[in-house]
């Protein structure tokens, strides 16, 4: 996860109603899964996707996404979740699990540049 990321996530919403936090790193994205209680105490869950990008004068910049979701859509939203994961994993099968990477290069992209004869150099190295 990028620290700034989480950092500036944690200065701008938390506050007193915030009750449990989870992150998740995937990719070049980070999902924010944040518990939070209203005024009468009853809990409800956002869904924060910040992605991490640079500007042209090279600084970071987060484009944020978020949602809100109440405890009585629950159900529905859980359910509808697991029937679309379903529909692409019978779709789409992963052949092989990897964890994320923001150099990972998959091995068909990597079968493309061999094919048109590219290579990866480290310039470091020369």
């Amino acid at each position: 996860m990028y620290f700034e990321d989480y950092e500036n996530a944690k200065s701008q919403e938390r506050g007193s109603d915030d009750v449990y936090s989870k992150p998740v790193r995937a990719g070049k994205r980070t999902y924010f899964f944040d518990v939070k209680a209203t005024k009468g105490n009853d809990y409800y869950l956002t869904i924060t996707e910040s992605k991490r990008k640079i500007e042209r004068d090279g600084k970071y910049v987060y484009d944020k996404h978020k949602i809100f979701l109440y405890k009585e859509d629950f159900e529905k939203f859980s359910d509808g979740l697991k029937e679309v994961i379903e529909y692409i994993k019978e779709r789409c099968p992963v052949v092989e699990s990897r964890p994320y990477n923001d150099d990972y290069q998959s091995p068909a992209a990597v079968e493309n540049k061999a094919e048109a004869g590219l290579s990866d150099v480290d310039f470091d190295e020369l």
